[in-house]
């Protein structure tokens, strides 16, 4: 009782909602807890966000497809994409987007844009940042990057995050429930974004 008391004063005192969140997690992580990801689902919903990324680190993007059961659950909240290397699936349909990025690395994915712009014949001088955002795999720049647990972040979205706010929490995956998000999104509205300037 005094528990959603307080989840529903926080969620009351956000006045700035981040339209694009995005959740760094690790295979085991979600291993342990796939279900969260349908948790972090209807809470984005609820709190009018946009868009909801998830990277999940692995080092067997086969050991994660255990849990594509539990993802396909997202459908009936979300317009949900997900990307591996393996290849991409899409479902679902709603206003809030859900990104899931399984074993990719910002890397990578840089290098598989400039090596699509080279297939392409897409000359030097008609490159700008409008064009190489076109071809990443995740066009969607995060406002907030949420990690969970004690682990380091990795370096996917290395050009989409670099004016995002970052957030670290001491909570694990498994344990990390709504007043946590809500405390993230209260943290992420009481700084000032300079956007690199």
């Amino acid at each position: 009782m005094l528990k959603k008391f307080y989840e529903r004063r926080l969620a009351q005192s956000l006045e700035e909602i981040p339209r694009n969140v995005c959740f760094m997690v690790s295979e085991e992580e979600v291993l342990n807890a796939p279900g969260k990801i349908v948790d972090l689902a209807r809470w984005s919903k609820e709190l009018g966000i946009a868009t909801l990324i998830i990277h999940i680190r692995t080092t067997s993007a086969r050991n994660v497809q255990t849990i594509l059961p539990e993802l396909r659950r997202l459908a009936s909240l979300a317009r949900v994409e997900i990307h591996s290397r393996g290849g991409s699936e899409q479902f679902g349909s709603g206003d809030l987007q859900i990104l899931i990025a399984i074993d990719m690395s910002g890397k990578d994915e840089i290098a598989a844009a400039i090596r699509s712009m080279a297939e392409e014949g897409i000359s030097p001088g008609e490159v700008d940042e409008e064009l190489f955002r076109s071809y990443l795999t995740i066009r969607t720049e995060p406002d907030l990057v949420i990690k969970t647990g004690g682990d380091q972040l990795t370096d996917f979205l290395i050009w989409q995050s670099v004016y995002s706010e970052l957030f670290f929490t001491d909570i694990n995956w498994d344990t990390f429930r709504k007043v946590d998000f809500l405390r993230a999104l209260r943290d992420y509205q009481i700084r000032v974004r300079r956007f690199g300037r």
